[in-house]
């Protein structure tokens, strides 16, 4: 790793940052952030990045770039920088919905090109990254994971299935989360209080995922193994279905994909 860029360092932008400080991937020194409220980045800069509002010298001054834009700002930014853009130069779009082509066509065939979609879990290295490119250098593919690797994990995809990773890696953090408020909220309502349901669900969490990737199982074969018959867990899982716990869940994912693609 030599040095990095994020322009339009945003939530996910300042995330990415310091899942890579935290991993001491590469130093502060090396890590350039930009955004036009310099202020929103002081935390950052107390860490020792290079903030500032100039796009064209942050590209200048770095080998890999992460474009962290909204996805209607993208076009305007690569516009400002592709004349700063070289072969030597990696591109990473984190935007939602532009295409490796789109990219190709302002700043060029030579920029060699990526997508990815990380989620808010790499700032506590947890992360997990699907990446899509038209780059057949395979060295530089595995660069581009290493640096995703960094806060957690990453994954190559097809390009036409960046959206649904949208949907299901970063979207899903939102979902989890709103699971895990609502189980606090029925701990509370048979007993706990806040701080102790907190506790109790997120480490529940935590460990209901570490079983399936330790274990490589389906959900299902693990559910099987808590529910007795004509036990508490079975009734509570049938009334929650009952209720369209699934269903909804589907719902709202098949709800977000449709959002993205309009």
């Amino acid at each position: 790793m030599q040095k990095l860029a994020v322009l339009g360092a945003g939530n996910m932008g300042i995330a990415l940052i310091e899942g890579l400080l935290k991993s001491d991937f590469i130093k502060a020194e090396n890590i350039y952030a930009t955004r036009n409220r310099l202020d929103r980045l002081s935390s950052l800069k107390d860490l020792g990045v290079n903030v500032s509002n100039d796009n064209r010298k942050a590209v200048q001054d770095s080998n890999f770039i992460i474009i962290a834009v909204k996805p209607h700002l993208v076009s305007s930014i690569l516009n400002e920088i592709k004349q700063d853009l070289t072969e030597e130069h990696t591109l990473i779009s984190i935007a939602t919905g532009v295409s490796l082509d789109e990219i190709s066509n302002i700043v060029g065939a030579d920029v060699k090109t990526y997508r990815a979609m990380p989620n808010t879990a790499s700032s506590v290295g947890e992360g997990m990254t699907c990446i899509a490119t038209l780059d057949e250098n395979s060295d530089n593919k595995q660069k581009v994971k290493i640096i995703f690797d960094q806060f957690g994990e990453s994954i190559y995809i097809e390009e036409k299935m960046m959206d649904a990773a949208t949907v299901i890696g970063a979207c899903g953090i939102a979902y989890s989360l709103r699971f895990m408020r609502a189980m606090m909220q029925g701990a509370i309502e048979i007993g706990f209080d806040s701080r102790t349901a907190s506790k109790i669900v997120s480490q529940m969490v935590k460990g209901s995922a570490e079983i399936l990737i330790k274990s490589g199982n389906h959900p299902e074969e693990e559910i099987d193994k808590v529910t007795t018959p004509m036990g508490c867990t079975i009734t509570g899982l049938n009334e929650m279905e009952h209720q369209g716990f699934s269903s909804s869940l589907i719902k709202g994912i098949v709800a977000s994909h449709i959002k993205i693609n309009k």
